[in-house]
């Protein structure tokens, strides 16, 4: 997966004063330390990431030019802002770690699938602000999807800040915690759909005797397009869909051969199935 190149700063940070940690600066979190230090929201020297052995924390060190250790404690020690970045199964031993260190002033957001806001609280043991967000993958290229939820002691300044976050790496919207799992189960998972159908339409363009590589960039550009098409227009995708369903055209004919397949019965399902599953890890 392609990484963000961090340049230098130019201009004073946007939130010069906030003091950050990014707990598990891997895959996700990694992605948005790189974004803050691109869209400089933070002050570098005001940016402390955790990773877990020391090679690897001298090796970002370097490359990002922020403080990067393996000591949990002492980054929350020196931060206001925490973001929880590592696996679920890790949160309860790391809140534990860093209990020392928290206190009702400073905010936890945490990006750990399936840990709800309330078992955050309860392991901090005190009524601090936890805030829980879902990214997804394309966050990578700044074109990511976030739903985020609010935890019982946050207060709307906190919320917003939340947002800024994940506004660096694409769009955001917020959330009741109740649907967090139905968050999992579409945007979560929906890239790995989404590769899958434009994975198919590009075979079929080969199929129907496309270069390969032709049909493979015609299909991600559609499907880019279409995307762009209902994010900007704010039209319904049925109202676009039928701007490009001309009557006895070639589209029509597609669609019924989509329809009589259950491609759009197969999707929900998907959706479903994945959410059910987010329940089940959120269980426990």
């Amino acid at each position: 997966m392609a990484e963000i190149t961090v340049e230098a700063p130019q201009t004073p940070a946007k939130l010069p004063q906030v003091r950050v940690a990014v707990l598990g600066a891997g895959k996700m979190g990694g992605i948005l330390l790189q974004a803050f230090l691109k869209e400089n929201l933070f002050a570098a020297e005001k940016i402390h990431a955790t990773v877990g052995h020391a090679e690897r924390a001298l090796a970002l060190s370097t490359q990002w030019g922020v403080d990067v250790s393996t000591n949990n404690l002492e980054a929350v020690r020196q931060s206001d802002l925490i973001l929880v970045g590592v696996k679920p199964f890790q949160v309860p031993d790391l809140i534990a770690e860093i209990k020392p260190a928290l206190n009702k002033t400073k905010m936890l957001v945490s990006f750990a699938a399936s840990v709800k806001t309330r078992a955050i609280e309860e392991a901090a043991g005190m009524e601090i602000a936890v805030v829980r967000a879902m990214p997804n993958t394309p966050s990578a290229l700044g074109a990511g999807a976030a739903a985020l939820c609010r935890g019982r002691f946050v207060k709307e300044a906190q919320m917003e800040l939340a947002q800024r976050l994940f506004e660096t790496v694409g769009r955001t919207v917020l959330v009741d915690e109740k649907h967090m799992d139905a968050v999992t189960g579409l945007s979560g998972s929906g890239p790995a759909y989404l590769y899958i159908i434009i994975e198919a339409l590009a075979e079929a363009g080969v199929k129907v005797g496309l270069p390969r590589d032709i049909a493979t960039q015609l299909a991600a550009q559609t499907a880019y397009g279409a995307s762009k098409m209902v994010l900007e227009t704010g039209y319904h995708p049925a109202l676009l869909k039928d701007a490009v369903t001309t009557p006895a055209g070639c589209t029509i004919d597609g669609i019924l051969e989509l329809e009589e397949g259950g491609l759009r019965v197969t999707l929900i399902k998907a959706v479903m199935r994945a959410t059910e599953r987010a329940r089940q890890l959120a269980a426990g």
